[in-house]
């Protein structure tokens, strides 16, 4: 079973329910919707579809404090050419936030992650003079950056509120807020979501996020680091280095960590990756990445379900060779003192299944985080938990009625004797919380043999209850 988990974009391409069975099954993990496109008649089909077409979480990708460019048609620039800009929707290229008061003359901004570059002229509070730096398309919607200036936008546009509204109503999974500048974006996403149990995935992508990252790590579910735009406002040699350090740092918080943004871009237009790309991906995999994401190759490419697959077979061939990179020091608390114990267990002896009962998640985290090679099959009851842990690396999440109180590591195992999870021969290591109502504090640790626990269950008698 594939322990890297795999997000894939759904637009045009992939929206079918066809499609999405085959994008299920050739191992897609979560599905992702990027609120900057479509709208909520669009939202609204994608959720539906996939559904209907397999049990995955669903990501909403809102969109934060971003600029974007708004053009009704296609504006080519030459290289040395002039071109306006303003801030009104009436504009030919119209930008979403006026920011005459925050940008300067001789400032560089950059387009689709830097596909069309620009040095402003001269700006004023309806519009902006650019000077085009390259040849290049200026597309509907597309990113603006303006690097070196932190720009005054709200946290939440209007629409982002919407989609909040929407992901509330339609009981999506996570909600992934763009262009996080720091741990007080993502309380303010945080006070909008209440009490829902919906995720947050914080996207680093600007200066400010990479700055004020350990703020920012603290307040979130997850991170995703979306490469794109931040290889617009920091320069491309950082990138690689900083990949590596967000997920070190996620991987010994137990937080999730996502990689995206051109994975195998070249998978757009073509049936086959660059071995470059082979090479990213598994090099994501081996810094430590929970995740994955396709963004153009599953959303508008040519070959969505054929991405997937690539990136699955990538998945497979090097998950088992990442490297533990957890500090073993200190006390944190009960939940991660077990998971260390746990690490050590696997390591002297053999085992087949690690089996959290969890109602937080947050034990199969803390375990997860070390790159076991053993299965972790988590169980729980709390349904915004199971989606949870649908991203995290080496996690198969069970979802059941009701953790049971008594015999509760029988009744599981029972449980896991049904789905066909477990067989007689294995040897089953079981953690829990018991007799405690302190949080992250699992405090129990069983080990059987499969066939034993057999033995004494209530197989076959119909009175598990499940």
């Amino acid at each position: 079973m594939k322990k890297t988990k795999i997000v894939c974009t759904i637009g045009p391409a992939s929206i079918s329910p066809s499609i999405l069975r085959e994008m299920c099954e050739a191992g897609m993990n979560c599905a992702r919707i990027n609120t900057a496109h479509g709208d909520f008649p669009q939202y609204s089909r994608i959720i539906r579809n996939v559904r209907s077409a397999c049990s995955v979480p669903i990501m909403m990708d809102i969109k934060g404090p971003e600029v974007r460019v708004l053009v009704k048609n296609q504006v080519k620039v030459k290289q040395g050419e002039l071109f306006k800009g303003g801030f009104e929707k009436t504009d030919p290229v119209c930008f979403t936030y006026n920011f005459h008061n925050e940008a300067h003359s001789g400032d560089e901004l950059f387009i689709a992650n830097g596909k069309v570059r620009a040095r402003i002229v001269s700006l004023s509070e309806q519009e902006v003079v650019l000077e085009a730096m390259n040849d290049g398309v200026i597309e509907d919607k597309k990113s603006v950056n303006i690097p070196g200036r932190e720009l005054a936008i709200p946290s939440l546009s209007d629409k982002d509120k919407k989609s909040i509204e929407f992901a509330i109503k339609n009981k999506v999974e996570f909600i992934a807020l763009s262009f996080v500048r720091g741990g007080e974006d993502v309380l303010n996403l945080r006070k909008h979501l209440g009490e829902r149990g919906i995720s947050v995935i914080s996207k680093i992508e600007n200066h400010q996020g990479v700055n004020s990252f350990d703020a920012i790590i603290e307040e979130s579910d997850g991170i995703m680091i979306a490469r794109g735009d931040l290889g617009v406002e920091i320069p491309h040699e950082k990138i690689p280095l900083i990949q590596k350090e967000i997920i070190r740092k996620c991987n010994q918080r137990g937080r999730i960590s996502i990689t995206a943004t051109q994975m195998l871009e070249s998978m757009i237009s073509a049936p086959a990756p660059t071995r470059a790309e082979t090479s990213d991906v598994a090099n994501a995999i081996l810094d430590g990445s929970d995740a994955v994401m396709l963004s153009g190759e599953t959303a508008t490419g040519r070959y969505p379900v054929g991405a997937v697959r690539v990136m699955g077979k990538i998945a497979h061939e090097v998950e088992n060779s990442v490297p533990n990179r957890v500090q073993m020091t200190g006390y944190f608390n009960i939940s991660d003192t077990i998971s260390k114990s746990i690490h050590h267990i696997t390591e002297v002896m053999p085992l087949d299944r690690i089996i959290p009962i969890t109602r937080s998640g947050y034990t199969a985290r803390m375990i997860a985080r070390f790159r076991l090679k053993v299965p972790i099959i988590a169980v729980t009851d709390d349904s915004a938990t199971a989606g949870h842990l649908g991203l995290i690396f080496g996690v198969t999440p069970i979802k059941i009625k009701k953790i049971p109180q008594t015999k509760r590591v029988l009744r599981i195992a029972e449980h896991l004797f049904r789905l066909g999870l477990l067989h007689k021969d294995e040897t089953v290591l079981f953690t829990a919380g018991v007799r405690t109502n302190q949080k992250h504090a699992s405090n129990l640790i069983e080990i059987h043999k499969a066939g034993e626990l057999l033995k004494h269950s209530q197989l076959g008698k119909g009175k598990s209850g499940y």
